[in-house]
């Protein structure tokens, strides 16, 4: 029996809820909901064929398209364990997580971006299993039947940096991948005759539970969208009659400020939700206002846990712009020591994959995550993020860490001493910004960078100084260099 909180299950009682409607539209093709689980059916035989079993993991790296939501779905759907990774990577990067979760399969869209990731996966030792998304589309002969799964069995494995530089990899089960989509579509008022145009990435919580998942339980039609152009974007909007939209704060501001914006007709947007960094009050406002969404509203989440406090329809601008909301159902936050957020509930991960220390470093034996984030609760119970204990800072909506882009640096020859603080920048909320002790050029550094980083993490800033400055036990101290 098919466990009812699961993804092969929900696809499949998508297909029959909803039918001929659309379920995505790419580049003037449109795939309809009873066709998106006859090629997920199709794409998980290719998986059985090359020998993927139940419990096995998958890597999928590429952008946003329709083929990437299939091949995702088919992994769950052939019992596999999706793991996702971010299409701005290079070969190590993406080999690193091979490695870690001894992947079956890596799936690949080679040529994005005009780069050969086949080659670089190759150069990076991975030769064996990997399939590019056109073949393995191409490659499916049947129909498979879903896997058995349970509701708690592993559904996708989502890696995030760590402070230490060495990424940790998020586990969730099928019922929690499921469960915090169903919360945030139910607050959002997500329904069957929204037009969703995806700009959050599908490698990312925010693009494939938010927004993947959230079209398989509400029947809105989504529009993948694989990198952000501003003019396509307003174009899609426009001829599409698009009318949900989530996206970090850089998307409204780039729209807001777009030439020729008043010659464009964005009025069918009705829902917009955005977050991951701090929200002027007076974008709210124009938000509202100048491009007339009518429901705006703030969201705070992580990897770990997905969404953990969302704004609701009829938030005052201020308590939308100053606050992330209150916590989800399902959810409970509390200010501890030092004042660091603490969440628990229903969507928090089942833990690091092959890391119980850290695990339990993250989750206390009462079951709160501790963020690391510093931040207070209103008298509602709304959350607003004031600093964090760590050093993360969010550039264009990605967690970027400064210890992974400094043991990238250090390796540099001619760096003797390196810090990496973010910066504030008017388009991307904050940028790095790297304070190197040594003989090296600026633009050096950034190039060094380039080669072994993906490129939000790449530092927009370098200044060259004779010393750090550090405390008596030797830390740096980054509230020095962010001043």
């Amino acid at each position: 029996m098919l466990g009812q909180e699961t993804l092969p299950a929900l696809l499949r009682a998508a297909a029959e809820r909803f039918g001929d409607h659309p379920a995505y539209v790419e580049g003037g093709s449109t795939l309809s909901y009873a066709g998106l689980l006859s090629r997920v059916e199709a794409a998980a035989a290719a998986y059985a064929d090359l020998g993927v079993a139940p419990g096995d993991r998958v890597v999928l790296w590429g952008p946003n398209s329709t083929d990437w939501a299939v091949a995702a779905l088919a992994v769950s759907y052939a019992g596999g364990v999706l793991v996702p990774v971010n299409s701005r990577y290079v070969g190590h990067e993406v080999a690193d997580v091979v490695a870690r979760t001894s992947a079956r399969v890596v799936v690949v869209h080679d040529g994005f971006l005009g780069r050969d990731q086949v080659r670089e996966l190759a150069d990076a030792g991975v030769s064996e299993q990997v399939v590019t998304l056109p073949d393995l589309m191409a490659r499916g002969a049947g129909a498979a039947a879903p896997a058995d799964r349970s509701p708690d069995d592993v559904a996708d494995i989502l890696f995030t940096s760590g402070t230490t530089g060495r990424s940790k990899g998020a586990m969730s089960a099928h019922r929690q991948t499921i469960g915090v989509a169903r919360a945030w579509a139910e607050l959002g008022g997500v329904r069957p005759d929204d037009r969703y145009l995806v700009v959050n990435p599908f490698f990312h919580s925010f693009g494939y539970k938010i927004g993947i998942v959230v079209g398989l339980l509400t029947g809105a039609t989504l529009y993948p969208v694989a990198t952000f152009d501003l003019d396509a974007v307003m174009g899609l909007i426009e001829s599409e009659r698009i009318t949900v939209l989530p996206g970090a704060p850089t998307i409204f501001t780039s729209l807001l400020n777009a030439p020729g914006r008043a010659e464009r007709d964005l009025s069918s947007l009705r829902l917009a939700v955005t977050g991951a960094a701090v929200v002027p009050v007076v974008l709210i406002e124009r938000m509202r206002e100048d491009l007339q969404i009518d429901q705006v509203v703030t969201a705070f989440g992580m990897t770990e846990a997905v969404v953990v406090t969302m704004c609701r329809d009829g938030d005052s601008a201020e308590t939308v712009a100053t606050t992330c909301g209150r916590a989800i159902p399902g959810m409970e936050t509390r200010i501890g020591a030092e004042g660091e957020l603490l969440v628990r509930g229903d969507y928090v991960m089942l833990g690091y994959l092959d890391d119980p220390e850290a695990t339990a470093e993250a989750i206390d034996a009462d079951g709160w995550l501790h963020t690391g984030d510093v931040g207070v609760l209103d008298e509602h119970g709304n959350l607003s993020i004031t600093d964090r204990l760590k050093d993360m800072y969010i550039s264009g909506g990605f967690n970027v860490y400064p210890a992974e882009v400094e043991q990238a640096l250090a390796r540099m020859d001619g760096v003797a001493d390196v810090a990496v603080v973010g910066v504030p920048d008017e388009r991307m909320g904050e940028v790095g910004k790297a304070y190197v002790v040594g003989s090296v050029a600026p633009d050096d550094v950034i190039a060094f960078a380039r080669e072994r980083l993906a490129n939000f993490k790449v530092p927009r800033h370098v200044e060259l100084v004779d010393a750090l400055p550090r405390n008596l036990s030797g830390k740096v101290l980054k509230t020095q260099l962010r001043k």
